[in-house]
């Protein structure tokens, strides 16, 4: 049996544990995406959302995406750090930001999504799948 998934944001104001039972990992592009990262893209885990436990009071922020759905985006009101993600289209799953793990190290990007919304500056190693929007998962 694997260890769980545990993080939290930088201050340690709040902390998550979940099991580590990934959906998906990958690079996302979304313009959503980037202004959460400040980058070309942010990298993400697929969690179960009833699988996740968290201590401590997460601020958020809704947004409609490019898809038309909703996005919530979750982060500590104190130091910043994002944390997570709930989209309306999986409400099943929330999207940890991979940053946010004790050990990043323990998950595996697979693919590169919303690549159609990637700066032309971004960068890619060209070795994972990448899609335009948004794959089946």
């Amino acid at each position: 049996m694997s260890e769980n998934l545990t993080g939290g944001c930088r201050c340690g104001a709040i902390r998550y544990e979940c099991p580590d039972a990934v959906i998906f990992a990958g690079h996302c592009h979304c313009r959503d995406c980037q202004y959460a990262s400040g980058g070309a893209y942010s990298t993400v885990v697929g969690v179960a959302s009833e699988s996740l436990s968290i201590e401590g009071e997460t601020s958020a922020f809704t947004v409609n995406a490019a898809s038309g759905n909703t996005v919530t985006r979750r982060f500590c009101a104190s130091c910043g750090s994002p944390l997570f993600s709930e989209l309306s289209a999986n409400p099943g799953m929330l999207i940890l930001k991979a940053g946010s793990l004790d050990d990043p190290g323990r998950v595996t990007p697979a693919m590169h999504i919303w690549t159609d919304s990637s700066p032309a500056w971004a960068e890619t190693s060209g070795q994972l799948p990448e899609h335009p929007g948004q794959p089946d998962l």
